[in-house]
């Protein structure tokens, strides 16, 4: 079995009634259930307010792959759980972090940059795939229109990507990098835009599509061993 964790904030859910009416069971919980769905996947949930993040050295012994979407706690969040968090990756563990999760610790810690970008407020987006050969694309239509989205523009500060699979392009004009790969230790990183908070992007069958082949994409190929050194 393959076994996802999908971790989120749950902030804006509790705080929120127009973003809880977009997502009733959280963000989390609208990725797990059509994740669930998917033949060989077991699907476990976490969020901000529990114990440890939720990311427990158990948690993170038992997944394969983690889903990470985090906005308006990044810098609350734990600076050990997210070293935790970067050595697993290390190890192999899968990371596929969506949306402003890019600005997260753990993005930060792993990448090495300061994951920077402009941003605006309602805007449409037409994410084009680009990359149409790789895993992660596959079944993926040639462009995806979102009538809603949040603008995510270039200059993305980001190290080169393995590989670049989607471009967003935003009705002001902007392009953004919106589906990338990386390699950090043994494992695998898939980096995605969509999904703002206000808008019901994770309910769209092709995005569902993207997240569920990206979740293969980073699933662990070598048997994970941590590294001994917490600064490597």
């Amino acid at each position: 079995m393959l076994r996802v964790t999908v971790w989120n904030e749950n902030k804006h859910e509790q705080e929120y009634e127009g973003i809880r009416k977009v997502y009733p069971k959280g963000i989390h919980g609208c990725i797990a259930e059509f994740l669930g769905k998917e033949e060989g996947f077991t699907v476990h949930t976490a969020t901000f307010f529990e114990p440890e993040h939720g990311l427990t050295e158990e948690v993170l012994q038992n997944t394969d792959v983690l889903i990470l979407w985090s906005h308006a706690l990044q810098e609350e969040f734990s600076d050990e759980v997210a070293e935790r968090v970067r050595r697993h990756v290390l190890s192999g563990m899968g990371l596929v972090a969506l949306h402003s999760a890019h600005y997260s610790k753990i993005m930060k810690k792993l990448l090495g940059t300061t994951m920077s970008l402009k941003w605006r407020h309602g805007d449409r987006e037409k994410l084009w795939c680009i990359l149409p050969t790789h895993p992660i694309a596959a079944g993926v239509p040639e462009m995806i229109e979102l009538p809603e989205e949040e603008m995510y523009g270039e200059f993305f500060d980001i190290p080169k990507p393995d590989d670049v699979i989607f471009t967003g392009w935003f009705s002001g004009g902007e392009v953004f990098r919106s589906g990338c790969t990386f390699t950090r230790g043994l494992g695998k990183i898939f980096y995605f835009q969509p999904g703002h908070e206000e808008y019901p992007i994770y309910y769209h069958p092709d995005i569902q599509k993207i997240i569920t082949n990206g979740v293969r994409f980073c699933t662990p190929v070598l048997e994970r061993k941590l590294p001994d050194c917490v600064e490597c």
